[in-house]
């Protein structure tokens, strides 16, 4: 059996695109090498390259790195022949309608990432502070438990080989504890997180099926003092709504996780 191994000049590019894909603020030129176990003198002509294309920028003033408009484009594409997530969307809308709190739809990404898809803001002033593209560990995010709900322990140790790495003091850190909570999301459905991912918000997630796999992920979060037992029913109730009304939706496109992109489904 022959073995693919990446070629390594590419590999840096997608290395280099996908690390500053995942920040607002760029990084410098020795950030990215440190990040992406590469010298320097070899990632300079990339990087210039890139900017070249406009795939990335050089911020002068600050000498960091970001996500060009090229890049942007690149993305968008995949985007904009997808009809399917503005079907998706207008079902987060009557979320965000009833409950006036933010919610996103997300999917799982590497098998262990929430990668948002979708999301609608808040109609409130205090909102939560994310975007459509970011990615973040699914054990801390009620969206990623939900994704992450029919892990065994056996799986969730693969996903995370470095362990349960905390990003507040909420975060959980133990396998068994984690396991336990996923044993509870598929007994009730519904996933909860609080002040795992943010210290300040509080969020409660379903999964989305076709038959017995997981396609996606929806949420809704608020921040902690907005998120009183009534506010949280109606969110629980919000979100099996929709739940039942997206899931009908993949079941009538025939949608499933390798699917949800297809041009096919517009």
């Amino acid at each position: 059996m022959v073995t693919f191994k990446d070629h390594r000049p590419t590999a840096r590019v997608l290395d280099i695109l996908e690390l500053l894909a995942s920040t607002d603020y760029g990084y410098t030129l020795t950030e990215i090498a440190n990040a992406i176990n590469a010298p320097k003198s070899t990632i300079l002509p990339i990087l210039h390259t890139l900017c070249h294309r406009n795939f990335i920028t050089l911020n002068n003033n600050t000498s960091r790195y970001i996500i060009g408009i090229n890049a942007f484009m690149v993305g968008s594409a995949c985007l904009k022949n997808i009809d399917i997530l503005s079907l998706l969307k207008s079902e987060l809308q009557q979320i965000v309608d009833v409950t006036s709190e933010t919610s996103q739809l997300g999917i799982l990404v590497n098998g262990s990432d929430v990668l948002y898809l979708i999301k609608i803001d808040s109609p409130e002033s205090l909102r939560l502070v994310s975007f459509v593209g970011k990615q973040l560990p699914a054990y801390c995010t009620a969206i990623g438990k939900a994704l992450i709900s029919q892990y065994s322990v056996e799986q969730l140790t693969k996903a995370y080989p470095d362990g349960l790495k905390p990003m507040t003091a909420n975060t959980i850190t133990d396998f068994t504890v984690l396991y336990n909570e996923l044993e509870n999301i598929r007994k009730t459905g519904i996933a909860t997180e609080v002040g795992e991912s943010n210290i300040d918000s509080q969020c409660l997630a379903v999964p989305l099926k076709k038959g017995n796999h997981i396609v996606a992920a929806i949420s809704v979060s608020t921040p902690t003092y907005r998120a009183t037992t009534q506010k949280l029913e109606l969110i629980k109730v919000q979100l099996f709504k929709a739940q039942q009304k997206i899931e009908k939706i993949f079941h009538d496109l025939n949608i499933d996780a390798h699917t949800l992109f297809s041009p096919g489904h517009k």
